[in-house]
């Protein structure tokens, strides 16, 4: 027999289900080894992708400096930008989606917490690149790349500042605001995979840019040249797994029966 917790709503003393528990989705032994092979890969993968990129700028890209030195400066804006948009952010959308051993305001502070500190990842690498482009008199957004990238923390920021509103402040008003919010979850939902998904794709072409000019640099020895091409490559790829695992686990839909999870919250 499935339980079901209830809570009040707002108008009309009526009652709705706030929490299930759905014993049909109880989780077998192959069930909690997916959940173990998702946890264990994504975060290879999101670490990994990171460590990828140190390892490029650090060894073949010659380190990091600041306005003193405009191309190490810029050597900032890849490391920053993918620590931001897509460790940090990968993690904080596993988090919410994985995390059911907690209560559920605490996965909400985690989540947040995660989004919080891209913040001035993002921003700090967006201020290597555009002072690393005067410096060198470059045109700023002048390309695919950077446009996406300025969509990208546009939409970021959009979402970091209604997510923050809707499912924090308004708790305050649990039930005055439960409608609201719960209209919200599918849209935050949503919004943040596609926003995830336009930060792989600016990463991406951004790696295929620098490439192009990597390959018209007569300074870089040819085996150099093929050993950038062959750890770029591997960057590209490792992103493009991180977009495909995340996006299996946002959208599976089964959870322990044991685990309370907000019935709107299923996306």
């Amino acid at each position: 027999m499935r339980e079901r917790h209830l809570g009040k709503m707002p108008r009309g003393g009526t009652t709705t289900a706030r929490y299930e528990e759905d014993p049909d989705n109880a989780w077998n032994c192959c069930s909690w080894c997916e959940y173990l092979l998702i946890v264990i890969l994504s975060t290879i993968l999101l670490v990994g992708v990171l460590i990828l990129a140190l390892f490029w700028v650090m060894f073949y890209r010659g380190g990091f400096a600041w306005s003193e030195k405009p191309l190490k400066q810029f050597n900032l804006h890849p490391i920053l930008m993918i620590a931001g948009f897509v460790t940090l952010s990968g993690f904080s959308i596993l988090v919410y989606r994985l995390c059911r051993c907690v209560k559920h305001i605490y996965v909400k502070l985690i989540h947040m917490f995660f989004h919080a500190a891209a913040i001035p990842c993002i921003v700090m690498g967006f201020l290597s690149v555009f002072d690393s482009h005067n410096a060198m008199a470059k045109i700023n957004f002048y390309s695919l790349h950077s446009w996406l990238g300025f969509v990208t923390m546009c939409m970021f920021l959009l979402q970091f500042v209604i997510g923050f509103l809707t499912f924090l402040v308004l708790l305050c008003c649990d039930n005055k605001t439960y409608s609201c919010r719960s209209a919200m979850v599918p849209i935050h939902a949503s919004l943040g995979l596609a926003n995830f998904w336009l930060a792989i794709a600016t990463a991406v072409t951004g790696i295929i840019e620098k490439e192009r000019e990597t390959a018209k640099d007569p300074t870089l020895s040819d085996d150099n040249r093929m050993i950038e091409h062959y750890i770029t490559t591997a960057m590209g790829v490792t992103l493009i797994l991180i977009g495909v695992i995340v996006t299996f686990a946002v959208r599976r839909t089964n959870a322990p029966a044991s685990a309370k999870v907000y019935v709107t919250e299923r996306i």
